[in-house]
């Protein structure tokens, strides 16, 4: 598969630049075109403008200011993120791809006012991230980013496609065995993706 994976963390010695590296090892490993879009190292701009927000809805010109990004996540077959939470949510720089590139003509249709999910190239998802606070915590908050995974993104892509959520939480208190033992998990998986 053409595996289009992004990466949203600015520092490439922290434990997620890790991360995304064994991704990227495991998913070739396994035989799969990756195309790596590191988010920070682009520099990609997370600003959705005035512009943009008055022309979304037009079909014609909406896709033109990140038309390079869309045409990547149009030509994936699957898609892999590797990101922190940070303040239970996604890093500005994801949360502004979404925005920016996930347009109407992209990710969703309009059909009599209705939102029609049409992202069906893409038939499998995986989500790698590290949480700061405990699984409980994220539990007591309703862990948005998990709900942005297994429910946002999974409605826009193919229909019934798996999706796999793989989340190490209390990064700020586990040891060195806990995080090997994620990063092998996450390792084998993305072997098998």
């Amino acid at each position: 598969m053409r595996v289009l994976v992004l990466f949203s963390h600015p520092v490439e010695t922290s434990f997620g630049a890790a991360l995304h590296d064994r991704v990227l090892s495991a998913l070739r490993t396994a035989g799969h075109e990756v195309d790596d879009c590191d988010l920070y190292a682009e520099g990609f701009d997370p600003r959705l403008t005035r512009e943009e927000r008055l022309g979304y809805h037009d079909l014609e010109t909406n896709q033109a200011p990140v038309q390079g990004y869309v045409d990547r996540v149009l030509a994936a077959d699957a898609l892999v993120i590797v990101t922190p939470v940070w303040n239970f949510g996604h890093p500005a720089i994801l949360k502004g791809f979404f925005d920016r590139v996930f347009l109407p003509g992209v990710s969703f249709k309009m059909k009599n006012g209705k939102v029609e999910p049409s992202l069906h190239n893409i038939r499998k998802l995986a989500i790698v991230t590290t949480y700061g606070g405990t699984r409980l915590r994220a539990f007591l908050v309703g862990d948005p980013p998990r709900k942005i995974a297994t429910r946002v993104l999974r409605a826009v892509i193919k229909p019934a496609a798996p999706v796999k959520y793989h989340a190490l939480y209390d990064m700020n208190r586990v040891t060195e065995d806990q995080r090997k033992a994620f990063m092998d998990k996450v390792g084998a998986s993305l072997e098998a993706f």
